[in-house]
């Protein structure tokens, strides 16, 4: 794609490495210099040589506040009235951080199912909350026919040059933190910090491969090259909710076409694995958004470049602590230091302590119980138990089992934890 011409870009709408560099020097009194982490237990996981940009440390949680602190620097009188957003919650925190620090009221239209936890924090920070149905890209028209009404100013969450040029910052911190980079891997949804990173990139190092990550839950960019024009998916629930962006946009588009080189897919499974990764080789808390990248090198569909360093941008790391729980879970059970059990019991009265206790003689902590009636076949006196345990190692997870065997249980390992996710 990076081969492609050079497309028409509207007046004002442009975004070149000098306005890129421009805009970082302006706001880097209100944004923080996020480390570039390298790792010995990440670049064995993935085989590389891998420099992790985390972004999930950047103030409000995400690479967001980037490209918002410099459209509120831009605006200056005309932003009295106050900003107005469409966003399922980072972009959303860190326009109520910046509006905050620049004294005027925000707005902020949300998907009715976003995480708590990207938008309770915008709303501590004084933002108003319109929740409805409907996608991010519902909310963004919402909030756009609010600024048309109210003489408010839309601040859209990546179709807006002057919030791509501050989210292309990631790429100047890269270029001086890492000489011998040679691949950046971005998420990517509505494509605002790919086209960023890869212009501040690409514009001094042309050789470098930049490849956007998207979710095969909301994967719009495929379709919409392929096709020549702005295709809408529809999209599914994904633990990558930060980028669930169900169609390209107008100023986007054509940056990606121009200066990414590649665009790969993941699956929710692949992100969820690479979230408990970061988690315990980096003790890193990332998004399943911030993810992508990491999903795409340890699932293949990526490779590490084979001479130089390879980036991947973690841009977030908000996430609830529900969510954070079935990370860590997930975890615990890939690395042997947990398991999730199925077996069955009868109904009467003192069957679940009997099993509880042969559990913990076998030397094990018992994190959760669920009875399990639904779904699987039961005779009509027994009833189904999950125990979700810590262990050792996967040594004392068989020995468990095991033990359990010899006392007459009958004893199935559960080998996902996706209903914690659920």
């Amino acid at each position: 794609m990076a081969e492609a011409s050079e497309q028409t870009v509207a007046p004002g709408a442009e975004v070149t490495a000098k306005q890129i560099a421009e805009a970082h020097a302006q706001i880097s009194a209100e944004v923080i210099r996020t480390p570039t982490l390298a790792m010995p237990a990440i670049d064995e996981l993935l085989g590389g040589r891998i420099a992790l940009k985390a972004e999930n440390l950047q103030q409000t949680g995400s690479f967001k506040a980037r490209g918002v602190s410099v459209k509120l620097a831009s605006l200056g009188d005309s932003a009295a009235a106050g900003v107005v957003a469409g966003t399922a919650g980072n972009h959303g925190r860190a326009l109520a951080w910046a509006a905050r620090r620049h004294g005027v009221p925000c707005e902020l239209f949300v998907p009715e199912d976003a995480p708590i936890s990207k938008t309770e924090p915008a709303a501590r920070l004084g933002a108003k909350l319109t929740r409805g149905k409907g996608t991010v890209d519902d909310c963004v028209e919402r909030a756009r026919e609010r600024a048309e009404s109210g003489g408010l100013t839309l601040v859209h969450p990546f179709d807006d040059p002057l919030v791509i040029r501050g989210q292309g910052g990631v790429g100047l911190e890269l270029l001086e933190d890492v000489p011998d980079l040679a691949k950046v891997l971005v998420p990517l949804g509505g494509g605002g910090l790919a086209a960023g990173i890869a212009i501040a990139v690409k514009e001094q190092k042309p050789e470098v491969e930049v490849v956007g990550v998207q979710v095969a839950a909301c994967a719009s960019y495929p379709a919409s090259l392929e096709k020549g024009e702005a295709v809408t998916v529809k999209p599914t629930r994904t633990v990558a909710d930060g980028i669930a962006v169900k169609r390209p946009g107008a100023i986007t588009m054509p940056l990606i076409e121009r200066w990414l080189d590649e665009i790969v897919v993941v699956s929710d499974d692949e992100v969820g694995d690479a979230m408990a990764e970061l988690l315990a080789e980096g003790k890193l808390v990332v998004e399943g958004a911030g993810a992508v990248g990491v999903a795409a090198l340890a699932g293949g569909q990526v490779s590490p470049a084979e001479s130089g360093s390879t980036a991947v941008v973690l841009s977030g790391g908000n996430l609830d602590e529900t969510l954070l729980a079935a990370v860590a879970r997930r975890s615990a059970t890939r690395h042997g230091r947990g398991a999730v059990l199925f077996t069955t019991i009868s109904d009467r009265p003192g069957s679940l302590a009997r099993l509880l206790n042969a559990v913990a003689a076998a030397g094990a902590s018992i994190v959760d119980v669920r009875h399990v009636r639904e779904v699987v076949n039961l005779h009509v006196a027994e009833t189904g138990i999950e125990l979700i345990l810590d262990t050792r190692d996967p040594e004392h997870t068989r020995q468990i089992i095991e033990d359990l065997s010899g006392r007459g249980y009958t004893v199935r390992r559960q080998h996902t934890t996706e209903r914690s996710e659920e």
